[in-house]
């Protein structure tokens, strides 16, 4: 049943792309605000259908941590649920993400409508010069810049390597940082087919202020809080 159930989601999450993606495209002439109001109905139907199908669901705690201006999210990295997710606890946001991404046929039109910051990862410094020339004008306009630290998806109970990218952010635009902390991969497994039926806890933790702090502390504050705080979530999948 798990199987079917799985596949029955992404049938409906493949027809929905092909529906939104041109929908992106149309709305571009559009201030993104409004666009991005638009287009996240695409978000709102997945998570409601991947309850329906999966029977998977979520949780936040620490509402009350975000602060009214737009800062820096620099969140754990498990899974693609919680790159839905973000999208409705964050409006609007922007991702940092490989430019490979928007050469993607239909859902890479309607992901470049989104004005991701897109970086060369194939050069560090002129990605970490991305990041900060973009997200520093993104955060201007009162726009979240999501930032996945560790760079991929990683299993729980393991940790990848913090990237400096958002710390140099923080440090360079002087904005605040939110870490999130999240057990999705228990639930919807990095390259797996199957989406196990639970309730995903997300945790948005107290602001790290980045004033008269070098992008390293910055950096090594967010893993520490992300990283004690995912040891402590229970498996949902278990329950």
């Amino acid at each position: 049943m798990l199987l079917i159930r799985s596949l029955l989601f992404y049938c409906g999450q493949i027809i929905s792309t092909l529906l939104f993606a041109p929908l992106g495209i149309i709305a571009f002439p559009l201030n993104f605000k409004t666009r991005y109001l638009l287009i996240i109905r695409w978000t709102i139907f997945n998570l409601w259908w991947l309850k329906i199908c999966c029977q998977v669901r979520y949780k936040i705690e620490g509402l009350e941590n975000i602060p009214n201006q737009a800062g820096i999210i620099m969140c754990k990295h498990q899974s693609a649920f919680e790159t839905l997710a973000l999208q409705l606890i964050f409006i609007p946001q922007v991702w940092v993400l490989k430019r490979e991404l928007l050469k993607i046929p239909v859902y890479g039109w309607g992901l470049a409508s989104m004005q991701p910051i897109a970086i060369d990862r194939g050069s560090a410094i002129k990605a970490f010069r991305q990041i900060v020339a973009q997200g520093r004008r993104r955060l201007k306009e009162n726009i979240w810049v999501i930032i996945f630290p560790e760079g991929t998806r990683v299993a729980p109970g393991e940790k990848g390597t913090y990237l400096p990218g958002g710390g140099i952010l923080a440090a360079k635009s002087g904005a605040n940082v939110i870490p999130v902390a999240h057990n999705a991969g228990y639930l919807w497994p990095r390259n797996s087919l199957l989406k196990k039926p639970g309730t995903i806890t997300f945790v948005i933790g107290p602001v790290i202020q980045s004033a008269d702090k070098s992008a390293k502390q910055i950096t090594a504050e967010v893993e520490n809080w992300i990283e004690s705080t995912v040891r402590n979530l229970p498996n949902p999948a278990a329950n």
